[in-house]
């Protein structure tokens, strides 16, 4: 039996493909503006990564698949920084949704901030919902932790699944696995000591110390962002000290530092001998903007669960025999 196929959508350096590649599926075309991003991306997938503005592209050029992914950008939901209803990053899942309804894939997966549930009094998320339901879907959506799927990582954001409705799916839930939290310890133990080079060293702002920045070794991390000045700490630092409301300061004994970013990439699980492309802020916002790995992971092998179930499986075969009967042609552009 093939694979099943995927078109990733904003895929920035592949976290959410990656996690889907290890559930068995595999990604035959993907799209970023980030020229580095998309340069990651190439280094260790197969697929047609074509670079540029997902409004210019055309629809003809992107391949049919069983599944289309896409962890629309989010700035504009987040509760890390000015949230805009107006924001133009608001408007960009609109592309996503205008794709899905072209294609009509069995099944769409959608990631995004945990702000996007409460921005404009939840008016975007219905908007969201009843934009994909048009599309014939039926649409699902979960706020999970990546704690809880095996990240060594406080990373809590929203999974859009929607199914195409003649699969007749009409309830879905991914279930925690019954696994243990990953520490930092266990996360980061096996990465040799971290290159000068390879850490941040911008000043601290007065942003940065309103708030404590460091969780310990028998703990799991805070929420990697994308901004590099804004890493957390090593949890080999000092702790930091309360001085006051919103006002820390550094503790006096020992080496204060952010984490590396090959430390941030462990923690949002990527494979430690993946390279990231381009300078330091570059690779920092990569790795803070991806889905971690894990996370995608467990919700791959849940949804192929349900592409496996004989009725589904039935229509999967009718849809894909005439493309299992032509050779597959792949370029990387």
């Amino acid at each position: 039996m093939s694979k099943f196929t995927a078109v990733s959508l904003f895929c920035g350096a592949g976290g959410l493909d990656l996690g889907f590649e290890n559930a068995g599926f595999h990604t035959i075309w993907a799209n970023d503006f980030d020229a580095d991003a998309c340069k990651t991306h190439q280094n260790w997938s197969n697929a047609e990564v074509v670079c540029g503005n997902i409004s210019k592209i055309d629809l003809a050029t992107i391949p049919n698949s069983d599944l289309i992914l896409g962890g629309f950008p989010c700035q504009g939901f987040s509760l890390s920084g000015p949230r805009k209803i107006d924001d133009s990053r608001n408007t960009l899942y609109k592309h996503y949704v205008k794709i899905v309804a072209k294609k009509q894939p069995l099944i769409f997966v959608g990631e995004n901030v945990k702000g996007l549930l409460t921005m404009g009094n939840g008016e975007i998320m219905e908007a969201i919902i009843d934009e994909f339901s048009s599309c014939g879907y039926h649409v699902f959506y979960q706020l999970l932790n990546a704690k809880d799927f095996g990240v060594p990582q406080d990373r809590e954001r929203v999974i859009i699944s929607g199914f195409r409705k003649d699969l007749k799916i009409h309830k879905f839930e991914i279930t925690k696995p019954d696994i243990p939290i990953v520490t930092l310890y266990q996360a980061l133990k096996s990465l040799p000591k971290a290159k000068k080079e390879d850490i941040c060293d911008a000043p601290y702002s007065s942003r940065y110390m309103s708030r404590n920045r460091k969780r310990g070794w028998e703990q799991v991390s805070y929420t990697i962002p994308a901004m590099a000045k804004q890493v957390t700490l090593y949890p080999g630092s000092p702790d930091m000290v309360k001085l006051g409301n919103d006002l820390w300061r550094f503790g006096s004994h020992g080496e204060t530092r952010r984490l590396s970013w090959r430390e941030a990439a462990a923690i949002q699980t990527f494979p430690e001998d993946l390279e990231f492309i381009g300078n330091l802020t570059s690779k920092y916002k990569q790795i803070g903007n991806a889905v971690p790995v894990k996370l995608a992971e467990y919700v791959a092998l849940q949804l192929k669960e349900v592409l496996m179930k004989k009725e589904v499986e039935k229509i999967w075969l009718q849809e894909s025999k005439p493309q299992m009967e032509k050779p597959l042609n792949l370029h990387v552009s």
